[in-house]
């Protein structure tokens, strides 16, 4: 019964990540319709790939691998990925039409510094890191958590320098 459980968990989380994409899609059009510029086109399907991979992998494992449901690792896990759900939906508010999946920037707004941003440059990405380890870990799927984690800390180190060198040339630093 806990891998249907997993199953549906992993099924909502698809499901919010569904809706980021709708987000992220009119803010995206907001953007362009305002001069936005995009940058890294090139590892945006490779991040959406991984991302599935993530979803299907932790099902997968689970009803392949049988593990067992661990209640100390399961609930402390699932505690984690509401937190990062709240962190990240905190991130798509505080951006407003500037939140996007890609890297989106419209010269000549400011960056953001309120809300997650006030303490992190980039908390999008640490609610993306602590999702990736601890969802498949609610239900022991260790092996996608390890391997998600590796892939994804490749994926991010060119997904930060690329996010960083557009909002350094397109973004002037003044609060907002």
């Amino acid at each position: 019964m806990s891998d249907v459980l997993f199953t549906v968990l992993v099924g909502l989380v698809g499901l919010e990540r569904l809706a980021e994409l709708v987000v992220s899609k009119r803010n995206a059009a907001w953007s362009f319709a305002r001069g936005g510029v995009e940058y890294g086109r090139g590892h945006y399907p490779v991040m959406v790939v991984l991302h599935t991979a993530l979803l299907v992998g932790a099902v997968a494992e689970v009803w392949i691998r049988r593990p067992d449901f661990v209640p100390a690792l399961g609930w402390t896990m699932l505690a984690l990925v509401v937190l990062a759900q709240g962190l990240r939906w905190w991130c798509i508010a505080t951006l407003g039409p500037q939140w996007n999946t890609r890297v989106i920037v419209v010269p000549g707004l400011v960056l953001v510094h309120g809300g997650p941003y006030r303490w992190l440059r980039h908390p999008n990405y640490v609610a993306v890191v602590i999702e990736g380890f601890a969802l498949p870990l609610v239900h022991s799927a260790w092996i996608t958590a390890v391997v998600f984690t590796a892939l994804n800390a490749v994926l991010l180190a060119v997904r930060l320098s690329v996010e960083n060198a557009a909002l350094t040339e397109l973004t002037p630093e003044t609060a907002s």
